[in-house]
């Protein structure tokens, strides 16, 4: 009876070593998603503690842009990004895509926020997005 229960052991042993979790099908990516916040307006949450002290003393104002000209700067720059972040370039800078529609009235603060995402990832890790305003990714 001994042998029986061994043998059934060392049968089912090399099994319970395979991994249990099963290979997803549709691959799940990290993104940022605008949200709106509790007075109905967009927003961006950007968890890195320097982004507040960069956006209140190192960032341009937002009086110095238009809606128009950050809302065409914020679609080639996120497409910039999203290209980065798929194809794993500068993977410990960029962790998350950016779920943005240029269809989308944000808002002058979101769309002022967003660029400066991108002028904050330059000033801070030194990355060069083409599209960004060189005397916004001055370091």
């Amino acid at each position: 009876m001994k042998n029986l229960i061994v043998i059934v052991l060392l049968t089912f042993l090399p099994f319970s070593c395979f991994s249990q979790n099963t290979p997803k099908k549709d691959e799940e990516k990290s993104e940022m998603k605008p949200s709106k916040n509790d007075d109905g307006e967009w927003d961006l949450t950007v968890i890195d503690t320097q982004f507040d002290y960069f956006l209140n003393a190192i960032a341009k104002p937002m009086s110095q842009y238009s809606e128009s000209y950050l809302k065409t700067k914020n679609t080639f720059l996120v497409t910039e990004w999203n290209s980065y972040y798929s194809s794993g370039k500068y993977r410990n800078i960029i962790e998350s895509g950016i779920d943005y529609n240029s269809r989308e009235n944000y808002g002058i603060k979101f769309e002022y926020k967003l660029y400066q995402v991108f002028a904050y990832v330059s000033w801070k890790y030194g990355l060069k997005m083409n599209r960004l305003s060189p005397s916004d990714a001055t370091r």
